[in-house]
């Protein structure tokens, strides 16, 4: 078995304590003038293997422990020094703070024990106060040192346990951190889409018109609806901004929209359409008595009908652009019809994030969102986008 590298600073206290025995030897200073092994050369073998035992303190000490403890009796039938005792005590106070948590748990109750058994045993025996003496010098030696380290031990313990609790607390923290961060990438995203990409299509679809058709009243009409577009595209972005501005800046946010807006969404998207010869229709059954909705849900709501009439304006064909709005119980119920199908004529380029903004507002609110062609009573394909929102505010268990 290969033996543990002892610790530096064991070596160190070693050191130390065979230079104090060996200066105590050297000046003849004992423990006791008359011994059972009366050579003076004697003292030093429990010293050194004392010394040895300090040096694998911290590395053995289990080891160092009973190896120490046969070397402090010994020391016992020579004149004794009192270097092999101090080293004893640190010994036994090692065994407890490096050793396994049995024995940290046994040392100190068997070092009691011993110290009782000690004290009575001399009060037996000799029947006077000097055995009091002796039963409370067992105690400094033995019982006294494990008990400071079950002490230390304890409280190194603690605070190993309080740093692991604060660095799990902190890894906690910068997990959420990270998934606001995510959460809040994801919600700015949905937001600058749905907010420009409506009037980006509609100057991409009438700019390609223009340049394909050289004719100036429509090349007039395009560059009208254009302007129009970039005007209200700017206002979206100087809205976005303001909504990303800290409290110090000098731009308020704007309220955020609501479904009483869909009136002038759907009217701009039939002048965006109209050149694409598409025309588009709100149908609101909702009873006004109602109670109002909570202004997540109708900012999901209108996003939803924002996009799908982007989606119409980049992709159908020439046709009717129905948005119907129903509430039922705690409901409500958004569906967009388009027409499907190839398409004459200039298209705007579509990347699929509007489909996915949409089935994440939906499922934020725990809601329902389908979105696909779908073919009619008559036999008609066309592209159906519903999605059912609760009318009372509530968040996906996902």
């Amino acid at each position: 078995m290969r033996i543990p590298r002892p610790h530096r600073v064991d070596l160190l206290i070693a050191a130390g304590g065979l230079a104090c025995g060996l200066l105590l030897w050297g000046f003849g200073i004992v423990v006791r003038p008359d011994a059972l092994i009366d050579g003076r050369w004697a003292v030093l073998v429990p010293l050194l293997v004392m010394t040895a035992t300090e040096t694998v303190r911290r590395t053995m000490p289990r080891t160092a422990l009973a190896v120490g403890t046969l070397a402090v009796v010994a020391n016992e039938f020579t004149h004794g020094s009192i270097a092999t005792i101090l080293m004893f005590t640190d010994v036994v106070y090692a065994a407890v703070v490096y050793g396994p948590p049995a024995s940290a748990r046994r040392i100190p109750y068997s070092t009691g024990l011993i110290t009782v058994g000690i004290t009575i045993g001399f009060l037996v025996w000799w029947q006077n106060a000097i055995a009091l003496l002796i039963g409370v010098a067992s105690g400094i030696v033995c019982f006294l040192p494990a008990l400071t380290g079950a002490v230390v031990r304890n409280h190194r313990q603690t605070a190993e346990a309080a740093r692991l609790r604060a660095e799990q607390t902190a890894l906690l923290a910068e997990m959420d951190r990270s998934q606001a961060v995510v959460a809040e990438r994801a919600r700015m995203a949905r937001e600058l889409h749905d907010m420009v990409a409506n009037h980006l299509s509609a100057i991409a679809i009438h700019s390609t018109a223009a340049l394909s058709l050289d004719d100036a009243a429509t090349t007039r009409q395009a560059l009208t609806v254009i302007r129009e577009n970039s005007v209200a595209g700017l206002a979206e972005m100087r809205r976005l901004i303001g909504l990303l501005r800290d409290s110090s800046g000098d731009a308020e946010p704007a309220a955020a929209p609501t479904l009483a807006g869909l009136d002038a969404l759907v009217a701009q998207a039939g002048t965006n359409g109209e050149s694409s010869g598409l025309t588009f229709a709100l149908d609101d059954t909702r009873d006004p008595a109602r109670p109002a909705l909570p202004a997540p849900v109708e900012l999901a709501a209108y996003r939803i009908v924002q996009e799908s009439l982007t989606n119409a304006l980049k992709h159908a064909p020439a046709g009717l652009v129905a948005v119907t709005l129903t509430q039922d119980g705690h409901t409500l119920r958004v569906l967009v019809t388009s027409p499907f199908g190839d398409r004459p004529g200039p298209r705007a380029p579509g990347s699929g994030a509007g489909l996915v903004g949409m089935r994440e507002r939906v499922a934020l609110l725990g809601g329902e969102f389908e979105a696909g062609p779908v073919t009619t009573a008559e036999g008609r394909k066309i592209w159906q986008v519903r999605a059912e929102l609760p009318a009372e505010e509530r968040t996906s268990d996902g």
